[in-house]
């Protein structure tokens, strides 16, 4: 099968190396790809976002199915585009990625769908949660605990465009949940958790991820899918009645919180940096279920369990998110690829043959183990090898959930 991956961010790349171990993939292209993604298939210069490029690319390549990873030209409409010409699509189409192009609209087919969420607050009062109601890029949420942190997440948010959500400030652990979707049904993939904040201890702004791991301590696979059957499909049936099919990957941000499960947001793709520690554990042929997803006949087939578990820690420029890093020659990934971890290129380039960093988040070193504390050594034994001017990561990376020995709050999952 000829496949065509729309993308050139770490989830990309993460997406191209589970989709080239598979037997049914024969060429993989990418629109524009990455340096990492280049080593896997034939990257082209065309960008995600133009729709009318992407689909020449296409039908030049007489590309089988194409992959969509970002949001922008989801809730562009790229895969409208594609589909209506013909050309296999795993995305949704616009419609059906106002799930995550619009919080207004993804609260009113919750609602619609009996989905439980955090309810809406008529103005902004500590203790709550700022949300910007359009795309941007995983930094358009501020938590307050405070009326001054009301203020300034008030002052971040206001160039943002659309309206602001104000939602009430939940509290539990997290997860994010993400199901293969053929319109009609979802099929789960194993939790994941990721750390959104910029520095340790969980301080600092938000920003698009610093790490995750999967699958999560405590949320097992008969747990996933009693949740995916919470959320995924009665927001999958609202979408088909309302005539927008949802075809694709559905992330879930829950709030596993001790009145049961809230749903925080919804995406229309995998995540970033989730992906990066999802498919290196994710059992099952990943191009065979998302062309399946495509045909429209995925159904509901279960995936094996895990059996290993990933940690990613992101590398990421001195300054992100407030700004980031270009030009600066990369070392040490050969290294850290050399002792068995996973190098993901989510903002680099090459100049004169040389890696050089472009981009806030740079690289993502995911790395595999029999339980969390083993995979989480590895993966920083592996980032200690790596080094640009100003690289900067997190230290904690799934230390919690290590030092607990695997086991979360049973109380809060309900």
């Amino acid at each position: 099968m000829r496949v065509l991956l729309v993308g050139s961010g770490g989830r990309e790349h993460a997406l191209a190396w589970k989709l080239t171990r598979s037997p049914l993939l024969t060429e993989l292209h990418a629109a524009p790809g990455n340096p990492g993604i280049a080593r896997l298939g034939d990257c082209h210069p065309v960008l995600a976002d133009d729709a009318e490029a992407v689909l020449a690319l296409a039908r030049s390549l007489a590309a089988e199915l194409v992959v969509v990873g970002p949001e922008v030209p989801l809730v562009g409409g790229l895969a409208d585009v594609l589909r209506t010409n013909g050309v296999a699509v795993f995305g949704p189409g616009r419609g059906a990625a106002a799930i995550e192009g619009s919080k207004s609209f993804a609260k009113a087919v919750m609602r619609a769908a009996g989905v439980p969420t955090a309810r809406d607050l008529p103005r902004p009062l500590a203790p709550c949660v700022l949300k910007a109601d359009g795309l941007a890029a995983g930094k358009g949420v501020v938590v307050c605990h405070t009326q001054s942190e009301v203020e300034a997440g008030l002052s971040e948010l206001v160039d943002h465009p659309g309206p602001l959500v104000v939602e009430e400030l939940l509290e539990g652990e997290e997860v994010s949940l993400f199901a293969l979707c053929d319109g009609l049904d979802a099929t789960a993939l194993p939790a994941a958790r990721d750390f959104k904040r910029a520095f340790d201890g969980d301080a600092g702004p938000n920003t698009g991820g610093m790490g995750s791991f999967s699958p999560v301590p405590g949320v097992d696979s008969d747990e996933v899918e009693d949740l995916v059957d919470r959320v995924h499909r009665p927001v999958l049936g609202e979408l088909a009645r309302r005539g927008m099919p949802f075809v694709g990957t559905l992330f879930a941000g829950v709030m596993l919180t001790p009145s049961g499960p809230r749903v925080l947001e919804f995406n229309c793709r995998f995540g970033a940096p989730e992906t990066q520690s999802l498919v290196p554990v994710l059992e099952g042929d990943l191009l065979e279920a998302c062309a399946a997803a495509a045909q429209g006949s995925l159904g509901a087939r279960p995936l094996p369990p895990p059996k290993e578990a990933a940690v990613t820690v992101v590398v990421t420029a001195g300054r992100y998110p407030a700004d980031g890093n270009h030009g600066s020659e990369i070392s040490g990934v050969e290294e850290a690829e050399a002792t068995g971890a996973h190098v993901f290129h989510a903002g680099t380039a090459l100049r004169d043959g040389a890696l050089v960093t472009n981009g806030g988040r740079v690289l993502n070193v995911t790395a595999t183990g029999s339980s969390l504390a083993e995979a989480r050594a590895a993966a920083y034994d592996a980032v200690a090898r790596i080094s640009f001017d100003g690289a900067r990561y997190r230290t904690d990376i799934a230390a919690a959930a290590s030092r607990l020995g695997g086991q979360l709050r049973s109380d809060l999952y309900t």
